[in-house]
């Protein structure tokens, strides 16, 4: 994968950057804390120069965000509630009110996760389809999306710049990081999915038994 981006930034430069960035919003398994480092270690091979490295690769954040927003609004919050009303969702212990005051606490305080969520692994790609369920207004979330998303390109591409050649090192470090969050993220959502199965499905079970 690293050859393959390598080549690809080579050939193409500031496209090539955002157009990664672009799919990593939409498929978050493609790391940019790998694309971003070397990006930004292309500035000191080749005529790209770091501002547009950074311009491009916040351009694609933006838009990829933006395709997971649209997927997030055609969803809205009629269908979900309706969706999660179903039998196997409600012997799941989910009911159609769960959405809709996960959506009112979105609009109510939730908003301004959709720029810290920007600094977090995986999350920053799907905090976009809360936020288009809840039809966020699109010039805040876009506001939010590229100032979130601008830091998060400019510390990236700035240390791999920096590193010159040695900018698989940067790499190395922000993935590292980057586990450690994918770690906590997975420990918490085993623990809720856990207290979930107590307090939901099990009384549930009970009640049909």
């Amino acid at each position: 994968m690293e050859e393959l981006f390598f080549n690809f930034i080579n050939q193409f430069g500031y496209f090539a950057v955002g157009a990664l960035i672009f799919i990593e919003n939409i498929f978050p398994p493609i790391p940019s804390e790998l694309i971003l480092p070397l990006g930004g270690f292309f500035t000191t091979t080749t005529n790209m120069v770091l501002p547009g490295v950074i311009a491009a690769a916040t351009v694609g954040s933006v838009l990829g965000a933006y395709i997971l927003y649209g997927i997030g609004w055609v969803l809205n919050r009629d269908r979900l509630m309706r969706f999660f009303e179903t039998k196997p969702m409600r012997l799941l212990g989910f009911k159609g009110d769960d959405i809709a005051k996960a959506i009112d606490w979105f609009d109510r305080r939730g908003q301004i996760s959709v720029l810290i969520c920007r600094f977090v692994p995986i999350v920053r790609s799907l905090i976009s389809i809360p936020a288009g369920v809840a039809r966020m207004n699109m010039v805040k979330f876009a506001g939010y999306t590229l100032l979130g998303s601008a830091v998060w390109n400019t510390v990236l591409c700035s240390l791999g710049a920096a590193a010159g050649s040695a900018w698989e090192t940067v790499s190395e470090q922000a993935e590292w990081v980057s586990d450690i969050v994918k770690y906590v993220i997975i420990a918490l959502a085993v623990v809720v999915a856990i207290v979930w199965i107590w307090k939901r499905i099990i009384p549930n079970l009970k009640k049909g038994a």
